[in-house]
């Protein structure tokens, strides 16, 4: 295996574990069992939990906006930007029940060492940008400002973390499903 493979390894068992059970949930330790090597290999890549968690929190943050898409390939309707955004957080729940990573790392915040909290932060700040560009090229979007935009944004993204939260929580996906995005108005 590469050294190039072995960090992205390493990225995905610490990714799975974090979003399992957050930072705190794991050690260096448990990724280098995870991934058949010693703790000193892990270290040879990431000298710290700090640059591990923000590592690994920079890689999903590119992932997930990935998967959201290009904005100029958003739905027009702001509905349908709303359901991407949110089908994206409920696919990682039903299909390894797993919650969203700086959701996760958000709750531990106060905790967490700058360079990881920094990177949650970015997380959230590309993931509400997105979903405002893409809502202001829809027809509600071009009807109102910036700011009802914004706030249907962050509405969203906040009513999609909370649903994987109350989801998890009480073991149920069907949670999810119940629970309304705000409409726009």
């Amino acid at each position: 295996m590469t050294a190039q493979d072995m960090k992205e390894t390493i990225l995905k068992a610490a990714e799975k574990m974090i979003r399992s059970r957050g930072y705190n949930g794991f050690s260096f330790r448990e990724i280098a069992d995870a991934v058949g090597v010693k703790s000193a290999s892990v270290h040879y890549h990431f000298p710290t939990k700090g640059a591990l968690g923000a590592a690994v929190a920079r890689r999903y943050s590119d992932d997930f906006l990935s998967s959201l898409g290009p904005v100029d390939e958003a739905p027009m309707d702001a509905v349908g930007v709303q359901k991407r955004l949110h089908d994206l957080s409920r696919r990682s729940l039903v299909e390894e029940n797993l919650m969203c990573l700086c959701g996760m790392l958000g709750a531990e915040v106060a905790d967490l060492p700058g360079e990881v909290a920094a990177e949650v932060r970015v997380f959230f700040e590309r993931s509400v940008a997105w979903t405002e560009a893409a809502l202001a090229r829809t027809e509600w979007g071009t009807r109102v400002g910036q700011t009802r935009r914004r706030k249907l944004a962050l509405s969203t993204l906040a009513t999609s973390e909370g649903a994987l939260v109350l989801a998890r929580s009480m073991g149920d996906i069907s949670v999810f499903d119940e629970i309304d995005l705000p409409a726009p108005d």
